[in-house]
């Protein structure tokens, strides 16, 4: 029988009696779709024909485990698929994190002489793979078949075992998600080479002292503002641990003014003060490598990451600390309650609630500057806002609060809004939920110093599943133009622009009511120790 006509079935049959021919033709049947599978994986040439020679030689060692010889093809590709991905397993990396920067690519490919049409030059394998790693997997299997099967739907179709339908859909989607990468790659290399501020400034002191014009003058301040606007996002997200350092302030004068004894003032100082080193420290540990991430970026975006950052570790410190305290705390005004007030709470500082309730709540409960916070329960109101915590059907403030609008120290709703916010539209200095505006920030979608994002994120420092702008971004689409396009288009970062752009009634939608509360303790203090006085 020819052996241009023999089937799989025959070929298999022969190969297990012995005849090497045989199983010589079943890999020059199958070497360019196992190669492919392999190289689609790994992005190298040289690995993926690693890969597919011990596809061939597990296959002929394991030839009489083949149940069904006229599903070899099938067969080889699953033994190829899981060889790949075990290597891939071993080296501890992602396939798509394989792709070589060109001036870190050899001058040698082969140490073989080939055929010069079946050559590939180092800096082509590079811009090939560069161009394909990041397009899915399940395009980029039938594009590079399709161009290496001498672009025929047909035998592509029939190698990956799909309708023809099926392959054109996955060529079509392949080629535009091609398109973008090549305008992407083409995008980059060229901003690199775009002359900077140095340029500029060279040109500048280059020129004679007196031709110095106004339009130099003018010239030198676009290149500062164009510095300035490139660290607008990061910016724009330490205006929310800025508002915090205001009602942080306001939390000290207000524990301050509490206190009763020389030995509470002196442990509200030390907790304040060991918050403040520990920030020292870790600000200083982590300065380094914050500074080699950003090391292309104009030092004003450093220095707002860098001071966003030390406000997320200083509220870290904080509340880390406090929660370490509490039961100390909770045993020490026990026993201050115990002795000097009969057990009996004393009334807070300021206290109002009103009479009409709803479902057992009353509609607004205010209770400020009260001593024993921690050991009474929250406030609880439609309108809760308490010194310590409270919780609210529509809407609480305090050191933690839980309500639909929530603002404190710690806030967890739908809209929390404070030094660490937890919810669906979350902003603070650590921002944590579905849409999360902070210095630290995770979530689906982040506007963020630095943070975490699924979906998309812009800041200073990000890293996201799809897409991601900023200093230092890494996404599947980071600091592309399509990135661009879905963040510029997307409701979520114009608010967050908007949010940047109007700071200044941020902070003061958090700084006047905490300085309001710090008001009302201050002269609780004053009326008490008057009242010392006269006794």
């Amino acid at each position: 029988m020819s052996a241009t006509i023999r089937n799989d079935a025959e070929l298999v049959s022969e190969s297990l009696a012995g005849d090497r021919d045989a199983f010589g033709q079943i890999v020059a049947r199958y070497q360019s779709l196992v190669c492919s599978l392999a190289y689609s994986a790994t992005g190298s040439l040289s690995q993926s024909e690693d890969l597919a020679q011990e596809t061939f030689v597990a296959a002929w060692q394991q030839l009489r485990d083949l149940r069904e010889p006229e599903k070899l093809r099938s067969w080889l590709c699953r033994i190829a698929r899981n060889l790949t991905y075990d290597s891939l397993r071993k080296q501890g990396r992602e396939p798509s994190h394989h792709g070589e920067a060109l001036n870190e690519i050899s001058e040698t490919h082969s140490p073989e002489p080939l055929p010069h049409d079946h050559t590939i030059s180092n800096e082509e394998q590079a811009i090939l793979w560069r161009s394909l790693e990041k397009i899915p997997e399940i395009y980029r299997e039938p594009l590079v078949l399709f161009y290496r099967e001498h672009q025929t739907i047909a035998s592509v179709a029939e190698k990956l075992e799909l309708t023809e339908d099926n392959v054109k859909q996955r060529l079509s989607r392949g080629r535009k998600l091609l398109h973008e990468q090549v305008l992407a790659f083409i995008e980059g290399a060229l901003s690199r080479t775009n002359p900077g501020k140095t340029f500029t400034l060279g040109v500048l002191a280059a020129l004679p002292a007196m031709t110095f014009s106004a339009k130099a003058a003018t010239l030198t301040a676009a290149v500062k503002g164009a510095g300035g606007a490139k660290a607008v996002g990061v910016f724009g997200a330490i205006l929310s641990p800025l508002l915090a350092v205001g009602g942080n302030y306001a939390s000290y004068k207000m524990s301050m003014d509490e206190a009763e004894t020389d030995v509470e003032r002196f442990h509200i100082k030390r907790f304040f003060r060991n918050a403040l080193i520990v920030t020292l420290a870790i600000t200083a540990i982590i300065a380094g490598p914050l500074y080699w991430l950003l090391r292309n970026e104009d030092i004003s975006t450093y220095c707002a990451m860098l001071f966003s950052q030390a406000l997320v570790v200083y509220f870290l410190s904080l509340y880390a600390l406090g929660f370490a305290s509490l039961p100390h705390r909770r045993r020490y005004l026990a026993k201050l309650l115990t002795e000097n007030h009969g057990g009996t709470f004393p009334p807070a500082a300021y206290e109002f609630r009103t009479r009409a309730s709803l479902f057992g709540l009353p509609l607004v409960h205010i209770r400020l500057g009260d001593r024993f916070d921690v050991l009474r329960g929250p406030v609880k109101a439609w309108i809760a806002i308490g010194s310590s915590h409270a919780v609210g059907v529509i809407f609480a403030s305090g050191g933690i609060a839980v309500a639909p609008i929530a603002f404190g120290g710690i806030a967890i709703g739908i809209l929390p809004f404070g030094a660490i916010a937890l919810g669906i539209f979350s902003i603070g200095a650590i921002a944590i939920g579905g849409w999360s505006f902070g210095a630290f920030a995770a979530g689906w979608q982040i506007f963020a110093g630095c943070g975490l994002a699924w979906n998309a994120g812009e800041g200073g420092l990000i890293l996201a599943h799809d897409y991601a702008l900023g200093g230092f971004a890494h996404a599947a689409q980071a600091n592309t133009e399509a990135a661009k396009q879905f963040i510029y288009n997307s409701l979520f970062f114009r608010i967050g622009y908007a949010i940047s752009r109007h700071g200044l009634l941020v902070q003061l939608a958090w700084i006047i009511p905490m300085f309001l509360q710090a008001r009302v303790v201050t002269r609780a203090r004053r009326r008490r120790e008057a009242g010392n006085c006269q006794s």
